[in-house]
């Protein structure tokens, strides 16, 4: 049974220009992977490479995402509620193994589930055992709750780490608040 609510994302492209902030509102349908929201977003600038963009992403009060690329760099990433971001198919996105802190070679795992000994039963005693349901907890690697990635993803541009660790249910506003880029943001929103 569904209870038939509609979850609504919003995502924003902001450029910044030699003119100031440029924002344009963005389809997510098409971004399977970061590479592919990286691209996007590196398309979005006019001068090219050498822009700084920000990406927003947003599950209407439940979390926030800020991917910034600076020219060809590696993106930056910041989630504000990871096990939040993990439940939505946007949020996957952005947690990729590293910022998760996983070895993407070693992330089978069905085949890790596979090799526990879930009933402790074959070694003697449950009681003189380690807990199984500790192992396979353990082994399904869980995405921790709260903030995650580059806290001071911003902190250049006028948020700081402690500003953008306390930003809730209207962070993007006030982070284009104090990017001087309101008004462009609200445009698009």
């Amino acid at each position: 049974m569904t209870s038939g609510r509609v979850t609504v994302y919003f995502a924003a492209l902001l450029a910044r220009t030699e003119d100031g902030w440029e924002a344009s509102d963005t389809e997510l349908d098409d971004v399977e992977t970061l590479a592919d929201l990286a691209d996007l977003a590196r398309e979005a600038t006019a001068d090219g490479a050498d822009d700084t963009v920000l990406v927003f992403i947003e599950q209407e009060d439940v979390w926030f995402g800020v991917v910034r690329l600076d020219g060809e760099e590696d993106p930056r990433i910041y989630v504000s509620n990871a096990a939040a971001a993990a439940r939505s198919s946007y949020g996957e996105i952005l947690l990729t193994d590293e910022l998760l802190g996983r070895d993407p070679a070693s992330d089978d795992s069905a085949d890790d589930l596979d090799a526990l000994d879930l009933d402790g039963t074959e070694d003697g005693d449950l009681d003189e055992q380690e807990d199984p349901d500790d192992e396979a907890v353990d082994a399904l690697d869980p995405v921790p709750a709260g903030p995650l990635g580059d806290t001071a993803i911003l902190a250049d541009l006028g948020v700081s780490e402690g500003q953008l660790l306390t930003l809730d249910s209207d962070a993007l506003v006030e982070i284009a608040d104090a990017l001087g880029a309101a008004e462009v943001l609200e445009a698009v929103r």
